[in-house]
């Protein structure tokens, strides 16, 4: 069972993020929130969203037909709201959810996989939903700054060095602030700012990892970290690695002509995760304040004109977490000791 304490700071989160970073109106805009009771904190997301929205519609996603679902997104207009508190992830058949809503210019607040998140790290999930505007707006700003006039990066783990040498593209912002954005929203809990290097085959070094994202999208922390040889963008050893992480390799490998690509580069910026605060779902892990990378082609915002994969033959994108000592931007360390320094 969550504490009744805990069930009262999901609620105050979840008032955070919807008058602060979503700018939510109950006298100007519609609510529909879509739920299922199938995990504890499925449960207690709902009541949150319940005590916050009392205007709004709630729909048991298990009780009612995908035709019910579909005829109440219809009625919503341009900036209401759609909440999707998920124990898995729904489907309506081929309809994208978020990518549909998305075009039709309404906000939504998705909270997937929550079947994944068991026992304690439960509470460690409603402590990353805190939506604290000045850091993350600050820091968000700051390290985007910074990525966008830096020329070298040298990430530091383990007494390794990954080398950055051509610069980085333009660095994207998932910080809640959504001011001049076409959409408004996305995956909760929220918190990173990321980017890939210019050109890919200039990423060479060697890098350590303490975690990664297993073939069933849940987290692996293997007892000794892993070290990857990077040379001209690809993982060409890696050393200690685990059974779980060679079925990664092989998988990529399998699938994308014989090489595993390094592509994004993401700092994230969720204090409540940590290298000992782990909790099992990749996507809700990945903002962990710390740094990490992706393997494989896959990268559906960078587009590579001299790149062989293409969005539709790309089938790999597997987060990796780097035991960071440093990141070193022109000279200039932006993280020390767990947190950002900008």
């Amino acid at each position: 069972m969550i504490p009744s304490d805990k069930v009262d700071l999901a609620e105050k989160h979840v008032s955070d993020i919807l008058s602060v970073s979503f700018e939510y109106s109950e006298d100007s805009q519609k609510a529909l929130v879509i739920y299922d009771t199938q995990c504890a904190l499925s449960q207690v997301l709902t009541e949150a969203y319940q005590r916050c929205l009392p205007k709004a519609k709630f729909v048991n996603f298990d009780e009612v037909s995908q035709e019910s679902i579909l005829s109440d997104f219809e009625s919503l207009k341009p900036s209401d709201l759609v909440v999707l508190i998920q124990s898995t992830s729904f489907r309506l058949d081929k309809f994208r959810i978020r990518v549909t809503l998305f075009n039709r210019s309404i906000k939504v607040i998705e909270h997937p996989h929550l079947l994944r998140i068991q026992g304690d790290e439960q509470l460690v999930y409603i402590d990353a939903l805190a939506y604290d505007a000045k850091y993350y707006r600050g820091v968000g700003y700051a390290l985007q700054a910074r990525i966008d006039r830096a020329s070298l990066g040298v990430l530091k783990s383990g007494g390794e060095e990954l080398i950055f040498s051509d610069g980085f593209e333009p660095a994207k912002l998932n910080i809640g602030d959504y001011t001049g954005m076409r959409n408004v929203g996305g995956q909760f809990p929220i918190g990173e700012v990321f980017t890939e290097s210019k050109e890919l085959e200039s990423v060479n070094g060697r890098v350590n990892i303490f975690a990664f994202g297993d073939m069933h999208f849940k987290v692996s922390n293997p007892k000794k970290p892993i070290t990857l040889v990077i040379k001209e963008g690809r993982v060409t050893e890696a050393i200690d690695s685990t059974p779980e992480f060679d079925e990664v390799l092989v998988s990529i490998r399998e699938r994308e002509d014989g090489e595993v690509w390094v592509r994004e580069l993401g700092f994230g910026l969720n204090r409540a995760f940590t290298k000992k605060c782990i909790v099992t779902d990749i996507g809700t892990y990945e903002r962990m304040c710390g740094v990490h990378l992706s393997l494989g082609a896959k990268h559906n915002v960078y587009k590579k004109p001299n790149f062989k994969f293409t969005n539709k033959t790309a089938k790999f994108h597997v987060d990796i977490f780097v035991d960071t000592e440093a990141m070193i931007l022109d000279g200039d360390n932006i993280y020390q000791d767990e947190r950002w320094c900008v």
